[in-house]
């Protein structure tokens, strides 16, 4: 194995990501300023300028990415109005113009998510994790993500009808069926697309840090070791803090200087790299490991 390389970037990830190379990652996960929302940080962008604002981004990731490759896109749209906005449904139709594969959305359950209400809705406890692509041959290690049988299993499995032992002819006239004795003396089975993950974290000093499992999982998922991760809106670096400790190389690129040094003090990077704009020329400079 090689060594592990974290380069974490200042400046808009729209600028920066122009410096890298066509097909250079295989895995970008992240979680974008969401519409209306860290207006004291991010500015918060309005809901109908949302797509025009995250297209030329979109582009560039698409660019970046390997042909095997994947990205997740951590979204919610918020309620205006008292109704959903539809910019996240605009943003998948326009990123399938560009040339995404919208492959699977998986629905991120923040399992301790405390309880409240509105006049027509309840507080939110999910969000998306919209999965693109660029083809369909994609690198994808479902067994890395596999999860214990659980209790369910030894009662079902230890007294098996006559039913249970053979293929059921499906009840919805699929086709399909089932064969639960299939399932006997394993230990491990396939999660769902549902994530039950809490949204307690380590780190305070963010204003939105989502937990360290949820990137860990789709790194997992997605990734093996010495692959390529990019997270264009890092953050804090708790992407790369995840990646490192997988023995992942990763990008992160963060466009307030606040957050910047904050992720400095959360990871161990091979390198900072500051983007600047001059007069004459754009470069990088490289700070001190």
């Amino acid at each position: 194995m090689n060594a592990i390389k974290t380069d974490y970037y200042l400046g808009d990830c729209l600028e920066v990501l122009s410096r890298f190379d066509t097909d250079s990652f295989d895995l970008i996960v992240t979680s974008p300023p969401y519409a209306d929302r860290r207006s004291k940080t991010y500015g918060g962008i309005k809901p109908d300028q949302y797509v025009e604002w995250f297209l030329p981004r979109a582009a560039e990731l698409l660019r970046v990415l390997k042909p095997s490759g994947t990205f997740i896109l951590n979204i919610k749209e918020k309620a205006v109005n008292g109704e959903r906005h539809t910019y996240v449904i605009e943003l998948i139709l326009e990123m399938r113009k560009q040339g995404w594969l919208w492959t699977e959305e998986f629905v991120w359950h923040k399992k301790n998510c405390y309880p409240g209400k509105w006049p027509n809705r309840f507080r939110d406890a999910w969000e998306r994790c919209l999965q693109f692509n660029k083809t369909k041959d994609f690198n994808m290690y479902q067994e890395a993500v596999m999860v214990p049988m659980g209790d369910w299993a030894e009662k079902r499995l230890k007294h098996l009808s006559e039913v249970d032992q053979s293929r059921d002819t499906s009840k919805v006239g699929s086709g399909f069926g089932k064969n639960v004795s299939n399932w006997v003396d394993r230990k491990m089975a396939y999660p769902t697309n549902v994530l039950h993950l809490a949204t307690e974290t380590g780190n305070r000093n963010h204003s939105a840090v989502f937990p360290k499992t949820l990137p860990e999982w789709f790194i997992k998922l997605f990734t093996k070791e010495d692959d390529w991760v990019l997270d264009p809106f890092a953050g804090a670096g708790t992407t790369c803090q995840v990646a490192q400790v997988l023995s992942r190389n990763s990008v992160g690129i963060e466009i307030l200087p606040q957050y910047y040094q904050l992720a400095k003090e959360n990871i161990k990077p091979t390198q900072y790299l500051l983007f600047e704009e001059t007069q004459d020329e754009t470069h990088y400079t490289t700070g001190n490991r």
